[in-house]
């Protein structure tokens, strides 16, 4: 079934990101994907977005509704006839709402988990606490606005993480069929992230030794936007 245009206003979309030993991430990827490198390094984090005013492109905003998500995120890149193209694989989503865990697949792409947030902000501050329903997740990041990127960051400048992360507006999240990706592109009208300083992050996911073992990944950056009225236009799906 073909996923209708999705229309709709991002309020917060706060993006962390790691960077990883490619060899590892290459053994977390599933065909066709490949790690798309920066600097040598693979890339991959957690996207936590509060969306308002979703609905398809076709209704009128009072009938949309608000949600916060997280996806869970590796930087990728694949071929389609014979070409290479980057985007993001995604092997997890977790959502505040009913209906994208219901719809998911049909409305949304992907299979989505049912999960508790808790979210506090004031100014220039973020705390987000999630636990999935399903015991499988649970994930905390604090942080506060910032003046610049890390200096340890792979990312030279401010301009070139926003390019990097701009350029991987396809994501591929898993479905039930084994091989078969949901494929969704994320359209903006107004493209423009800030800097956020991590005081605490904290990922089951990420985590996890047994994915990746120690020295394998470290944190490198985090990425703010903020009322970004976007569109969300569903792929054909992708299979292994």
């Amino acid at each position: 079934m073909r996923i209708p245009v999705i229309k709709g206003v991002i309020d917060r979309r706060i993006l962390v990101n790691y960077r990883i030993n490619p060899e590892v991430l290459a053994n977390i990827l599933p065909p066709p994907f490949e790690p798309n490198l920066i600097n040598g390094f693979g890339m991959a984090g957690v996207c936590l977005i509060r969306l308002n005013a979703i609905r398809p492109r076709f209704l009128p905003p009072q009938v949309g509704f608000s949600s916060e998500n997280a996806a869970h995120r590796i930087a990728a890149r694949w071929k389609e006839n014979g070409r290479y193209r980057q985007g993001v694989y995604i092997p997890r989503r977790d959502t505040s709402s009913r209906l994208s865990t219901l719809a998911g697949g049909r409305l949304f792409p992907g299979l989505h988990h049912r999960a508790r947030f808790e979210v506090k902000e004031s100014g220039s501050n973020f705390q987000i606490v999630l636990d999935s329903q399903d015991g499988n997740l649970h994930l905390a990041v604090a942080a506060h606005l910032a003046t610049g990127l890390p200096q340890t960051s792979l990312f030279g400048s401010l301009a070139e993480a926003s390019n990097f992360f701009e350029a991987g507006s396809l994501g591929y999240s898993d479905t039930r069929q084994a091989g078969c990706f949901d494929g969704l592109e994320l359209r903006t009208s107004n493209w423009q992230v800030e800097p956020l300083a991590i005081d605490r992050v904290e990922s089951s996911f990420f985590d996890n030794r047994e994915l990746f073992p120690p020295g394998s990944i470290q944190f490198d950056c985090a990425l703010l936007m903020r009322g970004i009225v976007h569109e969300w236009h569903g792929l054909a799906a992708l299979k292994a």
